[in-house]
């Protein structure tokens, strides 16, 4: 049956209209169902902190512990992460306001959330008005999908137009976001993320800015990719982009924030982008989505056969404008079967897991070679032999050093 052979498809047309039905991934992690967004799993979570923290005696301190058998529970199961469209027309259409993405219906969370620590939302402003956001965030970022206009906020005013991504850190009141103008729709739309929903899991609040507010105009980054374009050995790279960077994480991560990640991706005409994979989550905007639709879209599995072809996947049709999301660990490729090229923006986490070391961003061609030796690789960060040698003479040191400062000490066991 070679229908059963074709990959499933996510399309905007499938989730657009216009509730928030979502298709989530089933325990499988290979088929789509349809999920309710109407907040009673939420609601019972709740319900249930509350129940255990009034039943707990005040000063009882043992009754909150709890003990569990390492089998069966080192590896808890969490509801898993969707893949699901944010459609375009939510921003295209309707009066100014805000349209989060908000899967913690699915996910769980203590508020509105897209991927356990980010939110992403459209931002819909008509030409002469103005709305105001605000969030709870150490980092804020929005990417100008259509429109012009400014934005005012405690670091000052920032003009922006189509094409642009402004960032802001820890802001503690509103953003006010004005449009003076739109090619289309009637009005702007911003594609606004932020990480409120890391903060309200860690229960915390930001109290310093880690970096300074910055803006990166459309010009500059497409005369960016140009320049990389025409650079030496780059003639016939089917993998084309710009990563995006603050001045306060140039020496560290060289990430968009310290917490979030971006990368303007290009894939030309009759182009495949071979599968790769990552610990993040990916919440990806289609920029650009070459005519006709279905032309342009991304295979998505959670295995690769032998030789390094997406297992069963899970296709998403790319659409202008509209947002899908990448859930983590997930190989993915990017395809264009039209003649012009397609632009694609995602925002991550990924700050956060490349402070960490724990990104763990690999290549398909990589994992095929490695396979085909018959090695399996516990991690891609890589560590050279010196730098190893050296993490194992300190370890012995300092075991040597404990066993003279504590002979015979079994630490309460």
């Amino acid at each position: 049956d070679k229908a059963a052979d074709l990959p499933r498809v996510v399309s905007t047309g499938s989730v657009a209209t216009i509730g928030l039905d979502l298709l989530s991934m089933d325990d499988s992690g290979h088929s789509c169902v349809a999920v309710s967004m109407d907040g009673s799993a939420l609601a019972a979570r709740e319900e249930a902190a509350a129940s255990a923290k009034a039943a707990a005696p005040s000063g009882d301190w043992e009754s909150a512990a709890r003990v569990y058998e390492y089998g069966s529970a080192a590896n808890p199961e969490l509801p898993k992460i969707p893949v699901v469209v944010h459609p375009a027309a939510l921003h295209e259409r309707g009066p100014t306001r805000v349209v989060p993405f908000d899967l913690s219906g699915v996910l769980g969370g203590d508020g509105p959330c897209t991927s356990p620590n980010l939110l992403a939302s459209y931002v819909r402003i008509l030409v002469g008005e103005a709305i105001s956001t605000e969030a709870r965030a150490t980092s804020q970022a929005y990417y100008v999908i259509r429109g012009s206009g400014a934005t005012t906020s405690e670091h000052g005013r920032v003009a922006w137009s189509t094409g642009d991504l402004f960032v802001v850190p820890k802001t503690d009141g509103p953003l006010a976001h004005a449009c003076d103008g739109a090619e289309a729709h009637g009005g702007a739309a911003l594609y606004w993320i932020h990480d409120q929903p890391l903060l309200d899991y860690l229960g915390v609040a930001p109290s310093v800015s880690r970096f300074n507010a910055a803006l990166f105009t459309r010009t500059r980054l497409l005369e960016t990719v140009e320049e990389i374009r025409h650079g030496p050995g780059h003639e016939h790279v089917n993998r084309l982009g710009v990563l995006l960077g603050n001045a306060a994480t140039e020496k560290t991560t060289k990430t968009l924030t310290h917490v979030m990640w971006s990368l303007l991706n290009s894939i030309g005409p009759r182009t495949v982008q071979k599968p790769h994979r990552h610990n993040s989550v990916a919440l990806d905007l289609a920029v650009s989505a070459p005519w006709p639709p279905g032309k342009v879209y991304t295979l998505m599995g959670r295995e690769l056969d032998a030789h390094g072809n997406i297992i069963d996947p899970i296709r998403c049709d790319w659409a202008d404008g509209s947002v899908f999301v990448t859930p983590p660990g997930w190989w993915h490729s990017h395809h264009n079967e039209s003649d012009s090229t397609a632009w694609v923006l995602p925002i991550q986490d990924a700050g956060l897991y490349t402070h960490q070391r724990t990104l763990d961003i690999r290549f398909a061609d990589d994992e095929v070679e490695l396979h085909r030796q018959g090695r399996i690789r516990g991690t891609a960060f890589n560590i050279t032999n010196k730098q190893y040698t050296e993490i194992v003479r300190l370890h012995k040191e300092k075991l040597e050093q404990q066993e003279d400062d504590c002979p015979n000490f079994d630490y309460g066991l």
